[in-house]
């Protein structure tokens, strides 16, 4: 009897990328963090256009992921709706409010550049 517990293996990376798109997240970007930090490899980070369009999208990736044997390891800040982390691991999922987005700027913060040991910006 063939056993059907198992879901068929999945690409998670795409599987993110397009739930994402298919909720019309917006400003969608890719941040390669292996070898700056052991919690993660990848962080993805997107935007919402609301508190609802925010838990919306970080609702269906967590759902789209369970659908294929990726259960997230937590969930954080989907009671506010302005910053929703879901970490699936390998890769965590940030969906974020733009004025939030812009004010924590994760994108600068993981710009670290290791050689100097500061932050990779002009000075």
């Amino acid at each position: 009897m063939p056993n059907n517990a198992n879901p068929p293996t999945v690409d998670l990376k795409q599987l993110i990328l397009t739930t994402l798109e298919d909720m019309k997240a917006e400003d969608v970007i890719e941040l390669d963090v292996n070898g700056k930090t052991s919690v993660t490899d990848l962080l993805i980070i997107a935007s919402g256009t609301s508190s609802r369009h925010v838990k919306s999208i970080a609702s269906n990736v967590a759902i789209e992921a369970k659908k294929h044997g990726k259960k997230p390891l937590g969930i954080e800040g989907e009671a506010q709706g302005e910053w929703v982390l879901v970490d699936l691991g390998d890769i965590v999922v940030h969906v974020m409010q733009p004025h939030v987005r812009q004010f924590y700027d994760l994108e600068k913060l993981w710009s670290f550049d290791e050689h100097s040991g500061t932050a990779a910006e002009s000075k």
